[in-house]
Formats: C-alpha cells, structure tokens, sequence
C-alpha cells in the first residue's frame, strides 16, 4: 500500500525558509528552518535533522512539518558536497569527501551556532550517514544534544562483510588504485537516470518515493548517483572506528535507534550491537515490511515509527518549564 500524495512533500511551506551557512573555511551549507508562527504549538524544544548520503532535505518535509506542528524549533542542513551544498569531487553526479572527518567538523561548527539560537531541550535526528555522523559527534564529544533518534544509521554495513581490517586496508587500496574521486559502482544503465530497483531498497511507498524523483526533476542540482572510492575508504574507516565498544560507551545522553531486520543497505546487527553498548539506549525495530529509509515508509511503518519516536521524547527530552 503506498500512501496518498499529499502537497506539503512537493512543496516549501510558507512558514520555512532556506538559507546558507558558511563553514569556518568559507564553504556555504544549504540549510532550512522552520519558524515559530500562528497556529503553531508553543516552543517544544529544538530538532536538528541529519540527512543521509545522497539525501536532500526536500525527501522529509512532510516529517519536519509533522515535528514543527508538535512544537518544535526544526532545523535540516545538506552535507557538504551533497544535494544543494554544491559537490567535492570531479563532476555533478558522484558524492565525494576527502575523509568524515570533513563532515563532523562541519556538523561541530554548525551545532554550536544552531544551539545558541534555540530554546531547549536539543535534539539531533539522524537517517543513515547522518546517524553515523551524529553518533560519531557525540562519540567525540563534538556535540551534546540532550538526547538523539537514530534511524537506520550507518554502523556498518548489510550483508556479509570479511573481516574490518580487511576491509579497511582494501577499500584504502581501491582509493589510491582507482583514484579517490571515482565512483564505486555504477549509478544506472542510463547516465543521469535512477537505477530501477533502487525502490526496494529504499522503500516500500511508491508514492513517497515519486516524491524524491520528483524533486529532482525540479531542483536538478539535487541529483546524486554512486559515492567516490574516496567515501567508501572514509565511510569504512569510521564505521570501524565508531564500532569499538570504548568509543559507543562514551555515549551519554539518552539514544533511540530506528531500525529495520530487513534493511539491505545497512547493518542490523551493528545497530543492535550498538544498543546493547551505549549506557541509555534503546531500540525500536521493524520486520520485513520496512525497507531503508522508514521515515518515508508506507503510513503504517511510518506512523508507528513516528509515534515511537514521539513517546522517546517526551520521556528523554520534556518540554523545559
């Protein structure tokens, strides 16, 4: 079952707006903000949203909105290199970073002008990479949100994988064998074009997914195909960082995961594994009717989710009196 279309997914609402940030080296980060205005609750708190690789903030609007009607001070920023932040590599199509390193400075630099501007509590949401980013943050004692909601983050990857160190060491090779800013894989038969089971991976909602195909077709700057050999080296190499049970222990504030058993772009098991390590966490899993990406789910995997993550905050995060 896929859900109705609904215009607030196509659309920027009246009550947000879009804007750049400069990093402290001068690169300007696309971002959007939802204001506080009429027909809107009192101040909850303050969300930032963490997109993942390949994303654009355009793919949860309908979500933002959800959380900006609770309330909440919503805040969504593009990576550097991704979506509407302009690209680092070669061409327009390959996502490229030199290492995540780059990506958590920029997400230390940004939350500390953000969290001054709001009211609290502070809370980071994060899909995919931006999990992995945020988790990583936190880890490094880069950010302090009171609490974080981690959907499907990436901790490591689906399907069997040989040994860590192994992986590392070859995908450092591929990097300088292949040269840093070169796809890992191929996008499409068809240059420019989505791959044509790249929905099963993602989602089990065709129409939410027309969303994002749309949104390219109107902001084509938004397009983004395969990740450069230079991000797999990086993504690898702080996956295997961050799963070091000193590092997850070192995570204080309070830690909701949002998974799927069934997702094949990342690891399950990972994500449990890192429950299981952080001091206050816990876990809210899916079943074989939830792919990837469950925030943009079928309305009963996506409703279910949302409410799991409502409840979270309100018990890790109330409304400061």
């Amino acid at each position: 079952m896929t859900s109705s279309p609904d215009p607030v997914r196509r659309q920027i609402p009246a009550h947000a707006h879009e804007a750049r940030w400069s990093a402290p080296d001068g690169f300007r980060l696309r971002r959007i903000d939802f204001d506080h205005g009429s027909g809107v609750a009192a101040p909850r708190g303050s969300l930032l949203f963490l997109p993942g690789r390949g994303d654009s903030y355009e793919k949860y609007l309908e979500t933002l909105a959800r959380w900006h009607q609770a309330g909440w001070r919503v805040t969504a920023v593009d990576w550097r290199g991704q979506a509407g932040s302009g690209r680092l590599g070669d061409d327009r199509v390959t996502g490229h970073v030199d290492h995540f390193g780059l990506w958590v400075d920029d997400l230390a630099d940004f939350w500390t002008q953000w969290m001054e501007q709001g009211v609290g509590p502070r809370v980071v949401v994060g899909h995919s990479m931006g999990g992995h980013l945020a988790l990583r943050a936190m880890a490094e004692g880069r950010i302090a949100p009171d609490v974080a909601v981690l959907v499907a983050p990436m901790l490591g990857l689906a399907g069997k994988q040989m040994p860590a160190v192994i992986t590392d060491a070859a995908a450092r090779a591929m990097r300088w064998i292949r040269g840093a800013t070169t796809p890992a894989w191929r996008w499409s038969e068809k240059p420019g074009e989505l791959p044509q089971d790249r929905i099963d991976l993602l989602t089990h909602d065709e129409s939410r997914y027309a969303d994002e195909v749309w949104w390219r077709s109107e902001r084509p700057e938004l397009a983004m195909g395969p990740g450069s050999w230079g991000w797999v080296a990086g993504a690898i190499g702080s996956m295997r960082w961050l799963a070091r049970e000193t590092v997850l222990r070192r995570v204080a504030a309070p830690v909701m995961f949002v998974a799927t058993g069934a997702d094949r772009l990342v690891s399950a098991d990972a994500i449990r594994r890192a429950n299981r390590l952080i001091p206050d966490s816990r876990l809210v899993e899916f079943g074989p009717d939830c792919a990837h990406e469950i925030l943009r789910e079928t309305d009963a995997i996506r409703d279910r989710a949302l409410l799991a993550i409502d409840d979270f905050l309100d018990e890790a995060a109330p409304p400061a009196s």
